[in-house]
């Protein structure tokens, strides 16, 4: 899952310090681990809800400092945007909202209950709620999930943004051409609907994780009839308890409340609010002095107040206690481009792994409180993370003679020019960009950094390798949190040569090994977990042998939450930012 990134997206949570005072005021309360009100301690809301309350009404108010891939839940794959969309799209499942360990719980939602798996694991079944509707009250169907499912996955000249799960597991979803081109009543076969109720899905391969998969917003349904393609982001139908009341693309969005959502068939949302707005295109040092004035409810991208904003946040001791350092669930990265040269030689590839000061990279991010050197691909709170270090250096500053080693051994002795894309709205990502710049200068690689806004940056840049290619973008900055709480759910969307497509693509190294996309389908094939677990540790290591990719940091969100925001608390399950759909306002 991009996190915002970049992302997917789920975190082991560790708590720095937990001293919480107890809250005032008529219309708050304690939640039920007595933890939370106005006065919460630092980090409170990673285990517990700050500001609990029953309130309805008010304004939940949002920023972002770019624009998102989408707001079509059918065609996004920020990790923003699927914690947010949850408001007006709801999928077969999700993740509980809930503080802590238990917001990592997939619970059904759409559905009456997890998923039936078969003894294989290769056929998955459904069943729809009853009474079911849409904003306009006309029922919701299996039909429409499968349809849902369809246009997201197959039909990426229209819907280029979001993972290829279903596309690549599905019996015949090799073949299958999309609704917009294959027109045929029945679709995909391999996606059964024999009543209204009950979806049942054929798989090619076991595929354990399932379940984990039905939480996308690819399975949010869809009325066909009310479908144009890529203009359906203007006037989505909504299915959760917050409908559309207005959308400007590029400047923003207003939400209210769904008069024909049935709480009686939604037993996780409590829809507090009257209203959610969200303005894009903020600065992102407005968003923190929004956020610390308490003009704003949540920072929308759910990365941390900015590295200007750090030093304020963190010598005022009022404002530390309105913090909570979340640990994303994300690595940050660069990745090398295996068809831009020099990067086609691993030996060049390897250059750049030795020569990056690491320490640099995390330092000009913000230092500690935005994270831990990175030595692998997975994080360390994603279940088969494995601990190791493949080109290990004293204090992660680099090694310039095994660096120039690796130039000599690749034919560039002298070194070598090259591309490194950073995004526009992230003075974070740009401030690291200019630290790996500075790193290998000292080896006499001459780093061009090139800058792209976010909202646009896989379905416009970093993700076409038309692109890539032809403005020779051989390094590339990345971040990333795993769709879910697995290995699998981590690597596969970046590492699976399966997952290199036209546009909107995550696997920014077109990295396309049989050898590792063999492990990853016979690693989620295993019904035995602790072989599973196991088995995406040695993934990650084979990818790092192949040196395609250079993590940096294991990233940490600073975030900020006002007096006024109720509610509050950090979801592991969506890269360690705020849960917006238990979040609410006091004001």
């Amino acid at each position: 899952m991009k996190t915002t990134r970049v992302t997917a997206a789920v975190a082991s949570v560790l708590v720095l310090s937990l001293a919480v005072s107890a809250c005032g005021g008529s219309d708050k309360k304690k939640d039920e681990g007595g933890k939370g009100g106005t006065n919460a301690a630092k980090d409170a809301a990673l285990s517990s809800i700050v500001n609990a309350s029953d309130k309805k009404g008010g304004t939940v108010a949002l920023e972002h400092s770019d624009v998102p891939d989408s707001l079509d839940p059918g065609n996004t794959y920020y990790g923003w945007v699927l914690n947010f969309s949850r408001l007006y799209a709801r999928s077969l499942t999700t993740f509980k909202p809930a503080a802590g360990k238990e917001g990592l719980e997939v619970v059904p939602d759409l559905a009456e209950s997890l998923g039936e798996p078969s003894a294989d694991a290769k056929t998955w079944t459904y069943k729809l709620r009853k009474g079911l509707t849409y904003e306009d009250g006309t029922p919701i169907t299996s039909k429409d999930v499968k349809y849902a499912i369809e246009r997201s996955n197959f039909s990426p000249e229209v819907h280029s943004n979001g993972p290829t799960y279903f596309k690549a597991y599905l019996v015949g979803g090799d073949k299958y051409k999309g609704p917009y081109k294959d027109k045929s009543p029945e679709g995909i076969k391999s996606i059964e609907t024999p009543d209204d109720q009950t979806i049942v899905f054929k798989l090619n391969q076991p595929f354990a994780d399932f379940d984990y998969l039905a939480t996308y917003s690819q399975t949010a349904p869809v009325p066909q009839a009310k479908d144009d393609g890529a203009k359906y982001v203007q006037h989505i139908v909504s299915s959760g308890p917050y409908k559309f009341e207005s959308y400007e693309e590029g400047r923003g969005a207003t939400l209210v409340r769904n008069d024909k959502w049935d709480p009686k068939t939604d037993p996780i949302r409590k829809a507090l609010p009257d209203k959610i707005t969200i303005k894009f295109k903020v600065n992102p040092v407005t968003v923190d002095n929004n956020l610390m004035s308490d003009k704003i409810t949540a920072d929308a991208a759910g990365t941390g107040v900015q590295p200007q904003t750090q030093p304020k946040v963190l010598t005022n001791p009022k404002l530390q206690k309105q913090t909570d350092n979340s640990y994303a669930g994300a690595t940050q990265y660069i990745a090398l481009n295996k068809k831009v040269k020099p990067f086609d030689n691993a030996d060049c590839r390897k250059a750049v792994q030795w020569a990056i000061d690491k320490r640099s990279a995390l330092d000009a991010m913000g230092g500690d409180p935005k994270g831990d050197v990175a030595t692998s691909l997975m994080p360390p709170s994603v279940n088969g993370y494995t601990k190791f270090d493949t080109y290990a250096t004293t204090d992660h500053k680099g090694d310039i003679d095994k660096a120039k080693a690796a130039l000599k051994a690749c034919g560039k002795p002298n070194g070598f020019d090259t591309v490194l894309t950073a995004r526009s709205d992230r003075p974070a990502e740009v401030a690291i960009a200019t630290a790996v710049q500075n790193s290998l200068k000292k080896v006499g690689i001459k780093v061009e950094i090139k800058q792209y806004p976010s909202g646009k940056y896989f379905s416009n840049f970093a993700g076409v390798p038309s692109y890539v290619h032809e403005h020779k973008l051989g390094m590339l900055s990345m971040a990333w949190g795993a769709d879910w709480p697995t290995g699998y759910g981590f690597l596969d969307q970046i590492v699976n040569g399966a997952a290199i497509k036209p546009s909107g693509a995550t696997n920014l190294m077109e990295l396309d090994d049989p050898k590792i996309n063999k492990a990853l389908k016979d690693g989620i094939a295993n019904t035995d977990a602790d072989a599973r677990t196991k088995a995406w540790g040695e993934v990650d290591k084979m990818v790092m042998d192949d040196a395609s990719v250079v993590p940096l940091v294991y990233r940490k969100n600073l975030l900020f939450r006002p007096e006024s925001a109720a509610n509050v608390t950090v979801s592991e399950a969506y890269l360690g930012m705020y849960d917006y759909l238990l979040l609410s306002s006091g004001k």
